[in-house]
């Protein structure tokens, strides 16, 4: 994911090219200090999928603008709805 702190609105906006490929776009409203904005992201990706935030963690690039995120529960239904809810972007 490509995150976008102190954003004036929060939300998923599509896909990027990156070095490292293809990304989520993400904005948060929470600054990049003491991992508030690590936190948005999760509630954001949360809220995109329709799972509980306990399911989502940032697991990589913690104080970097790209971000890993390890999202728990059903793979299938997940890789579907990420999919559905990308091409709902482009």
């Amino acid at each position: 994911m490509r995150v976008t702190p102190k954003s004036a609105r929060e939300g998923i906006d599509g896909v990027v090219e990156t070095a490292q490929g293809p990304a989520l776009t993400v904005r948060v409203r929470a600054v990049a200090e003491k991992g508030e904005a690590n936190r948005a992201v999760e509630m954001v990706v949360a809220g995109w999928l329709g799972v509980p935030k306990s399911s989502v963690a940032v697991t990589a690039g913690g104080k970097s603008r790209l971000k890993t995120v390890l999202v728990t529960g059903q793979p299938d239904r997940l890789a579907a709805l990420v999919e559905l809810y990308v091409s709902r972007l482009q």
